[in-house]
């Protein structure tokens, strides 16, 4: 019998996006979980964008994902489902931003810049506490430096350098044109500063994961009707 479920859970875990939603839309509302979780990462990054605090990102979160599973039978395969998750997240993102009328921008710190650009030249032989040490407030400041940048340019480099979406996925996510998309993005490396650009692949930025991403997804899945 444990094998027999064993066996259920890996198919489950194996199956495409459209499986899994036609199987939730058959009944199997459990499976809910198994999206969330190939998905918490690039949505966080996705809504993090626009939001600057952690725990408005993770309401906006759940708040999205509610919608969605309302919506899941409006889901025609048009687009991959992540882009049709991350589009709702990014409108639920904007009803939050004007509902609080509390957004501000702010200027890029230059000295903060080159702090990050000291760090960034500090190579180190081991992963010793010291460098560990380092590595964690470089993460820090390039989150921080880039929460500075304007929020057009600031989502398109989350998605696209942060997350690694493609052109076209990021252009269908901001309903906006591909040359559009790569203006954007040339924009926002030229405000972060050649220093932070070298760090723009890296994905341990904005990282949705752990207690965080278990939590999250409990709360959803007890609340769904």
């Amino acid at each position: 019998m444990e094998k027999v479920e064993h066996t259920a859970a890996s198919s489950s875990t194996q199956a495409t996006d459209a499986e899994v939603v036609a199987r939730i839309l058959a009944g199997e509302k459990e499976l809910y979980e198994l999206l969330m979780r190939r998905y918490n990462q690039k949505l966080y990054r996705a809504v993090r964008g626009f939001l600057r605090e952690g725990h408005d990102a993770e309401d906006a979160m759940q708040d999205t994902y509610l919608a969605a599973y309302e919506k899941l039978h409006q889901f025609r395969h048009e687009a991959l489902f992540s882009t049709w998750l991350v589009r709702i997240g990014i409108n639920v993102a904007l009803g939050k931003l004007r509902e609080r009328k509390r957004y501000a921008l702010g200027p890029l710190a230059d000295d903060r810049l080159r702090e990050v650009g000291k760090l960034l030249l500090q190579e180190t032989a081991s992963l010793n506490p010291e460098s560990i040490a380092i590595r964690k407030e470089v993460k820090q400041l390039l989150e921080k430096a880039i929460d500075c940048l304007p929020e057009k340019y600031r989502v398109v480099y989350m998605l696209r350098e942060v997350e690694g979406m493609n052109l076209r996925e990021v252009a269908q996510c901001l309903d906006i044109s591909e040359s559009n998309v790569k203006v954007r993005l040339h924009r926002a490396r030229a405000l972060l500063k050649e220093c932070l650009y070298k760090l723009s692949v890296n994905r341990e930025v904005y990282e949705f994961g752990f207690r965080r991403c278990d939590r999250l997804v409990e709360n959803v899945m007890k609340a769904l009707p």
